[in-house]
């Protein structure tokens, strides 16, 4: 954001001083002879020259290599803390030394030792700085010992919208306080975090073996890296776990978690035969779903495997579902960590899976975890392919038009957040902090750059490029110049000009795109404009598949644009019929282009990507022609459920009896389209379509018979539009379902329409443990409509409710409470507004006993609004404190 902001700063000062110019200080008056003569002299303006070097996050320098870390840890629930011993094995990197300084936060340290003797040693400012009594060189290991105490809860903290904490260590409900959420400890490296919970060197070019040895009550499982070497009784209702890493990764990616988790265990069989453990640790009773959540990942172990070319390379790979996690999930070496998000039962299942996400925490154990970014400036060679990664598994398993249709959306995630936040380069050298680097440019933006990559190198010289990148910096730090000569050694191509526009350049092309067809010389004559701002682009070179159709078929001819603008000429044969822009529609940019109907028409016909199909279908509807009436109803029975989705939207423009025809294809995907999503979205057209008498049965049906519970969510919004109340009556049997998406849906309907007798609902199911992930916020807001809604009663008792959630709720909840207390503080007024009108009425009716009832209202709601905004204050003032 402040980058962004500086530049539009800069161009209103820029403009300021053009007026300036022209009517101020550099005019100036030379008087000669006659003093009314004045001979006008524009002076240039100094340029302003920098004071001080920009920024540059360099990567950190590596004093000492670790070699080896052990450590023994055992817990204190009541305190939140961890008792802990590390025995660091490590060696000066090069020069000679006799310090290890090493990153430890809100520790208490007992004592530092070598061989069993005391070492001095200095604590201060989260650095324990340890004196080694002698020199070493580069050629001498040491092993020191630090007997400390990780202090997680009683530390500041900090964040990023991506990692909402940097707490390290996660002691929840450890007094199990909560009957509904089982207590738990788990950890979170990234970025520095890992340095909470035990002395290390916390950066991304630092690598070390490691084991780990846990003491917990006998009846808690644990999980970390690498494989569980031995499970011991110790005593006292004790069990010690050893769990040992024997290959390097970096101190981020250390991972514990313990609780009382069910383990259900899966196999992947390697090529060599042998048998890898793939488990899933789930609480109790989501034991039964396990395998249907997580199913694939043996499957996907194997294609990632074969499509790098480089065979999975650690000891397992288990997952873990934690509550109250601080981000999404956690590529943990072996170990990973997913939020309470992905618990869905078979039903849930239908309407959405989890997969994108496995998949992105899987490839990051090679790009990532085998070869690590060597700084958080060069993020995007993890996060990029870890995104890409969700494209390749979708294009594996679901086919090109399913993987294209979520490229899609994480295109415009990259164009929202950058509009949003600023443009920056995508290696970023120069931001403020480093938890800056996890948005849209360092995953989307990154991901979608991988795949003009591939699109223009060609998948065996893509994928080659990918396993030489690993082959040569596996278990090492890498930048991503060592990226750009892999791919440079397997294609015998520069590829600077690539990597330095998309790379170490900001923003994206606009392409602007205008033709004209020359019937004399049969030819397609193509202007391509960039359009980009290119204080923030580079004039790009843009390779790219033009496709020209004509009466001998279809001719694709590759072009490069790589001028302002750019004329490029194709001759045709016959007639021409169509043709489609980056034919592949790989390019990262915002396209802007203007064809005829006919011509958009074609392109859906004969498009082979998803995106070429869809803006055909989009601009070939316009207008009432019997092709765009046509075109409608075919993209309706279109093989791919994200076009007829596109259709659906579009049967608004059907007239007459095209519109019957669409009205029936719609009733016939709504009742037995195999996509729920389609169901739904076919469900909700046809009540705007429809009479409501007509549509209602439909809405009533779908409510009892499908399995969907979108789908289910989707009629009784729609019926509640027409009938609330009967609406309500059909959603209240479904309210004991064990669904967090069914209790979504049914909070959305009550929101609007329900009355105080639906706050035990409201309240049963925010205080419960069924609601997953990212649907509690969801279902937090349609509560702060429904209060806003009711009486003085309900916004009273919704003050505790709110105390409740925030004080027991996760990071994303208080990251986003004081936008819900806002929103009540406000509705309170308006009510106090209304109040006073109908006050102001009473008084010159002169209604005396109605006037004091409204004055008392009146009052009670001013109390509950100073509540509510004393709240507000009171949270914007944590959250800005936790943010400095």
């Amino acid at each position: 954001m402040k980058k962004y902001l500086i530049i539009i700063g800069a161009a209103i000062v820029l403009a300021a001083c053009g007026v300036k110019k022209e009517n101020e200080k550099n005019v100036v008056a030379v008087t000669e002879a006659r003093p009314e003569v004045v001979e006008e002299v524009f002076i240039e303006p100094e340029p302003e020259l920098p004071t001080e070097r920009p920024i540059y996050q360099e990567t950190e320098t590596i004093l000492t290599d670790l070699i080896h870390t052990r450590l023994e840890v055992n817990f204190d629930w009541t305190k939140s803390r961890m008792n802990g011993i590390a025995t660091i094995t490590a060696k000066p990197h090069f020069y000679t030394s006799n310090k290890l300084i090493l990153d430890a936060k809100g520790m208490i340290i007992n004592s530092v030792s070598m061989d069993g003797a005391a070492l001095k040693h200095v604590y201060k400012d989260d650095f324990l700085t340890i004196n080694l009594g002698k020199e070493y060189t580069r050629n001498d290991d040491y092993t020191v010992t630090i007997d400390y105490v990780a202090c997680p809860d009683e530390r500041v903290t900090g964040g990023s919208s991506a990692i909402s904490s940097d707490k390290g260590l996660y002691f929840i409900n450890p007094t199990g306080e909560d009957p509904d959420k089982m207590p738990q400890i788990w950890t979170q490296g990234e970025t520095e975090a890992s340095s909470v919970w035990f002395p290390t060197i916390d950066a991304p070019n630092s690598k070390t073996t490691q084991e780990i040895f846990i003491t917990v009550d006998e009846k808690y499982k644990t999980l970390s890296n690498g494989k569980l070497i031995s499970s011991k009784k110790a005593g006292k209702g004790k069990r010690v776990d050893h769990w040992k890493q024997e290959l390097p990764h970096a101190p981020y990616l250390f991972m514990m978690g313990i609780g009382e988790f069910k383990v259900v265990k899966d196999t992947y069989t390697r090529p060599d035969g042998s048998v890898m453990e793939v488990n899933y640790y789930v609480e109790p009773e989501w034991e039964q779903y396990a395998r249907d959540i997580f199913g694939d990942t043996p499957d996907m172990i194997k294609f990632f495997s074969e499509l790098t070319g480089v065979h999975y390379p650690w000891d397992k790979y288990h997952q873990i579902v934690v509550r109250d996690y601080v981000s999404g999930a956690m590529e943990n070496t072996g170990a990973v960590i997913f939020g309470d998000f992905v618990y869905k039962n078979k039903r849930e299942l239908l309407d959405a899976n989890d997969n994108s996400t496995i998949a992105h925490e899987l490839f990051h154990h090679w790009f990532g975890d085998l070869v690590t970014c060597e700084s958080w400036s060069n993020l995007p060679l993890n996060e990029s392919f870890a995104n890409y990664s969700q494209y390749l598994w979708d294009e594996h398993r679901y086919g090109l038009d399913q993987a294209d249709y979520y490229a899609d959306q994480e295109a415009d995630g990259y164009y929202q957040s950058a509009q949003m936040q600023g443009y920056h380069d995508l290696i970023w050298f120069d931001f403020d902090d480093k938890e800056e680097m996890f948005d849209g440019h360092s995953y989307n933006k990154g991901g979608r750059i991988l795949h003009m990559l591939r699109n223009y190198l060609g998948d065996d010289a893509f994928f080659a490029g990918m396993k030489n990148y690993l082959e040569k910096n596996k278990f090492k730090p890498a930048e991503f110049h060592q990226l750009r000569l892999a791919f440079e050694e397997v294609s015998g191509e520069d590829l600077n000009w690539f990597f330095n526009q998309w790379f170490l350049g900001s923003a994206h092309p606009i392409l602007s795109f205008t033709q004209e067809v020359d019937a004399g010389t049969a030819s397609l004559n193509i202007t391509v404009e960039q359009k980009q701002n290119l204080e923030l682009s580079p004039i790009y070179k843009i390779p790219m598949e033009i496709a020209v159709f004509d009466s001998k078929g279809k001719h694709i001819h590759k072009v490069v644009v790589d001028a302002l603008t750019e004329s490029i000429s194709i001759p045709y044969e016959g007639e021409l019929e169509g043709y489609i822009y980056d034919y592949q529609q790989a390019i990262l940019a915002k396209k802007r282009e203007k064809k005829p109907r006919e011509i958009y028409i074609h392109q859906y016909y004969n498009g082979e990507r998803y995106l070429a199909r869809r803006d055909g279908l989009k601009n070939g509807a316009k207008g009432t022609t019997a092709e765009s009436q046509q075109l409608i109803l075919d993209a309706l029975k279109d093989s791919f459920w994200g076009i007829r989705i596109d259709a659906i939207v579009l049967t608004k423009k059907l007239k007459e009896e095209k519109r019957e025809e669409g009205i029936a294809i719609l009733k016939d995907l709504a009742a037995n389209d195999p996509e729920s999503s389609v169901r739904a979205a076919a469900l909700s057209k046809l009540g705007k379509l429809m009479e409501p008498q007509d549509v209602e049965p439909m809405y009533v049906t779908a409510i009892s018979n499908d399995q969907s519970y979108d789908v289910i969510s989707s009629a009784l919004s729609s019926l509640g539009k027409e009938n609330p109340e009967k609406a309500i009556a059909l959603a209240e049997p479904l309210e004991s379902e064990k669904s967090s998406k069914m209790l979504t849906g049914i909070a959305q309907l009550y929101s609007g329409y329900a009355g105080p007798e639906k706050y035990a609902f409201f309240e049963n199911a925010l205080n419960g443990n069924t609601l997953q992930g990212y649907d509690k916020l969801g279902v937090i807001g349609a509560y702060t409509g429904y209060v806003a809604q009711q009486d003085y009663e309900v916004f009273e008792k919704s003050y505790d409710m709110y105390q409740s959630l925030y004080e027991n709720g996760g990071m994303y909840t208080q990251m986003f409470m004081p936008q819900f207390i806002g929103y009540i503080k406000k509705s309170c007024g308006d009510n106090i507004e209304d109040l006073e009108k109908e006050l102001a009425a009473y008084e010159e009716n002169n209604d005396a006993a109605y006037a004091n009832q409204t004055r008392q209202k009146i009052a009670k709601f001013e109390a509950l609004k100073l509540k509510f905004e004393t709240f507000e204050g009171e949270l914007l003032e944590k959250k800005e404190s936790s943010e400095h």
